[in-house]
């Protein structure tokens, strides 16, 4: 019996079906990374191709990620005023360390380390990582969710005719005020419409012929069966 197991199994025990999503979700970020020197580059960037249960699967927890790591962003900009630009192991650097700006420095930056330790968790892989946090929770600041698409592939997997779906990251683009908006319909919208001022008849008065000729049909009906049954 399933007890509440949600999920899907795809023929695999826990821990395999665990670093499976945990490989999936570091490779679409990988993606994102500096490829100016990797032969293996991806085509496009912040996607990758897999079957279509596994990309439904794997959603949620790069959705998790890039929440974590968008909300740290804000601990990561306090931070920034008491860093320093000296080199580490410099005597100015050493100085720092034993001033009051590191401790400030150390407590606005602690919500940031427990964020990267926690995605290091949820994905196993550091240079990962650093690119979740450095260049893909940058875009979504104003995005309150929804940070990735599955689109389906019309041709199959060779083999085994597997349905194949793209998981990629979305657009950056995003405008809160756009998506609350709804369309406004006027009641005078129709006098000023292209259809009103060529002459021809319009919705509302098509509709009104057209009941008031069903209606005579259906007198003229009734008429001729009653002639037939007197």
């Amino acid at each position: 019996m399933r007890h509440r197991r949600r999920g899907r199994v795809l023929g695999r025990s826990p821990s395999h079906r665990k670093a499976l999503f945990k490989n999936m979700a570091s490779a679409l970020f990988l993606t994102e990374r500096d490829a100016e020197f990797d032969d293996n580059a991806p085509a496009v960037k912040g996607r990758i191709i897999t079957t279509l249960p596994k990309a439904k699967e794997v959603r949620p927890l790069v959705e998790k990620c890039i929440t974590i790591a968008k909300k740290s962003l804000a601990a990561a900009e306090e931070a920034e005023q008491y860093a320093t630009d000296a080199e580490r192991g410099s005597d100015e650097y050493k100085q720092w360390r034993k001033s009051d700006d590191w401790r400030k420095w150390a407590a606005a930056r602690a919500p940031v380390v427990n964020a990267r330790r926690r995605c290091l968790q949820l994905l196993g892989d550091k240079e990962a990582v650093n690119v979740l946090f450095d260049t893909v929770a940058e875009r979504y600041v104003d995005r309150p969710g929804g940070y990735t698409r599955v689109i389906r592939l019309a041709k199959p997997r060779l083999g085994d005719a597997g349905q194949r779906a793209m998981l990629e990251l979305v657009a950056a683009d995003y405008n809160a005020s756009s998506t609350s908006q709804r369309p406004a319909f006027d009641d005078d919208s129709s006098d000023d419409s292209p259809a009103a001022d060529d002459g021809s008849e319009t919705a509302s008065e098509a509709e009104t012929e057209t009941a008031t000729a069903t209606a005579e049909a259906d007198d003229g009906d009734e008429a001729a069966k009653d002639e037939k049954e007197s």
